[in-house]
């Protein structure tokens, strides 16, 4: 099966470290500790419970140590990566569960802390918060998953290989979902459990964390959904704009006078929506000849590649 590792973004987990890296090494072969700048003993406790550690110098971010990750894993030359929080929220003992379903032809395995009934134990501010950011994952990347936010993944060598995370934040979580959709990976959750009763569950305010990813997810809408993020909601000023429009003419039309203030902002949301709505449906067509231009491009490039070998 090739190298199989775990790999664990830690910022001061000097408490829980040495028990995640224990628990990982009986499943994998290698656990990969990414130091983000901690300033207590999360390294050395690390280290000296077996594990590769990889230093950041400063803190960087939860993306960023993903990303370490990622590269640790390409330099390893690892076939299969499983992702899980340094915390203790997450069982290493779940860590078969996930590698199944990359036996099994899966490319990406997401452990939900949904699916099959899960989520019960979860505090309902969050599962609030976690729905709102799995339907904008969807609405934004068309990918469908019950846990955009979940911490505890597995990857196979495909996912591994073309997965580069470019934010620092925590959003990398659902700006690698958005990569799979690009990518073509096979996406597949399986039912995981996760502590909330942890000493420190989060370095992050959950409001706070949940807004900065939906609004980092709103800005990929302009580039990925331009008829959601353009269209739709020009086509609403517009409508609002004719039916000012038809109300006055209405009110003209039995001897009223017409209201100065309402005849511009009839004139203005009927132009402004417009305009987005156009724009939307311009840029919609410019995304999908590119995305057609790929897909030529990647069924080009075996064809190519037979006919050289020939």
């Amino acid at each position: 099966m090739g190298l199989t590792i775990a790999a664990m973004p830690a910022y001061n987990e000097e408490q829980s470290i040495a028990r995640m890296v224990c628990g990982c090494k009986k499943h994998v072969d290698c656990v990969v500790v990414v130091d983000d700048g901690s300033s207590d003993q999360t390294a050395e406790i690390a280290a000296s419970s077996g594990a590769h550690v990889v230093r950041h110098m400063k803190n960087r971010g939860y993306g960023a140590a993903l990303q370490t990750c990622f590269e640790t894993a390409r330099d390893l030359g690892a076939e299969r990566m499983v992702v899980i929080d340094s915390d203790g929220q997450h069982d290493p003992e779940e860590i078969p569960k996930l590698l199944a379903r990359l036996g099994r032809g899966a490319d990406l395995v997401i452990g939900s802390r949904f699916c099959n009934g899960n989520g019960s134990d979860i505090p309902a501010y969050r599962k609030v918060g976690m729905k709102v950011l799995d339907i904008a994952t969807y609405l934004v990347g068309g990918i469908k998953v019950t846990d955009s936010q979940s911490g505890f993944r597995a990857y196979g060598r495909r996912a591994i290989d073309c997965i580069w995370i470019d934010n620092q934040g925590m959003s990398a979580g659902s700006e690698i979902l958005l990569q799979a959709k690009d990518n073509r990976l096979k996406v597949e959750e399986v039912d995981i459990h996760c502590r909330y009763d942890v000493q420190r569950a989060s370095t992050e305010h959950p409001v706070s964390h949940g807004v900065k990813i939906l609004l980092i997810l709103l800005q990929d809408m302009e580039l990925r959904r331009p008829l959601y993020y353009f269209t739709l909601p020009g086509t609403a000023l517009a409508a609002v704009g004719i039916g000012i429009g038809l109300e006055l003419l209405r009110v003209f039309y039995h001897g009223g006078q017409l209201s100065y203030g309402l005849t511009l902002l009839m004139i203005l949301l009927t132009l402004v929506g417009s305009f987005m709505a156009f724009t939307g449906i311009i840029l919609h067509a410019i995304s999908r000849l590119i995305d057609q231009s790929i897909r030529k491009l990647e069924i080009e490039r075996p064809r190519k590649a037979r006919v050289e070998s020939v």
